[in-house]
């Protein structure tokens, strides 16, 4: 007989998405990027299953698709894959540049959280550089040259709304995420809340007012 316990942790209702589409979901080796639209996949196939809401498949998609092995997946990979792992449509240069993005900065961060600060032992001159004595007049060796603060180019390119009549499944939108704006698409509208799958196969959850036309 089946428990009906629902799953709480959001490792398990991973672990139950290996388990279920094995073909589909990789812990490590082998993660391919997955098809567009595999949350609308999931919530037919688990329809009934009592332990695990969509909710929580919602959040475990945003685990999964947010990995580092995930979006190196998306970068290397040609074609995405189904629930059963059969080829689906193939990755699209805008997912692969998105992907290696969302890369790029997850790596700098890591970096730079990871990066010792430290200053020099007592002894310890290796790496240090004593400051040579000058008048801090220019011309002066040792002198501080003050640098012209750089002015960010920008954007020209200006970007509307998305009027509240497009606010449906299936609209093709930008999300606003921090400072930037990604592709996706609009799987759900529930009240206030709008899930959206981004063009990574990420799933997010946010509101009207951060959507804004293609």
């Amino acid at each position: 007989m089946e428990t009906t316990d629902k799953l709480k942790d959001i490792n398990e209702v991973l672990a139950f998405l290996y388990e279920e589409f094995p073909n589909c979901f990789k812990q490590k080796d082998g993660i391919k990027p997955l098809k567009v639209g595999i949350f609308k996949d999931i919530a037919e196939r688990i329809e009934g299953n009592e332990k695990v809401s969509k909710t929580q498949v919602r959040q475990a998609l945003r685990k999964y698709t947010s990995n580092w092995r995930y979006l190196e997946a998306v970068v290397k990979n040609e074609f995405r894959v189904d629930l059963d792992g059969n080829q689906a449509e193939k990755v699209e240069q805008e997912h692969i540049d998105h992907a290696q993005t969302a890369l790029e900065q997850s790596r700098a961060k890591m970096a730079k959280r990871k990066k010792p600060t430290r200053g020099p032992k007592d002894g310890d001159t290796k790496g240090y550089k004593k400051r040579p004595q000058g008048s801090g007049k220019p011309g002066v060796k040792g002198a501080k040259v003050k640098k012209a603060p750089v002015e960010q180019p920008r954007r020209s390119n200006k970007v509307e709304p998305l009027p509240s009549e497009q606010v449906k499944a299936n609209t093709k939108v930008k999300v606003k995420l921090g400072q930037a704006l990604v592709n996706g698409t609009i799987t759900e509208v529930n009240k206030e809340d709008i899930h959206v799958e981004l063009v990574t196969g990420m799933q997010v959850k946010t509101k009207a007012d951060s959507l804004y036309l293609v």
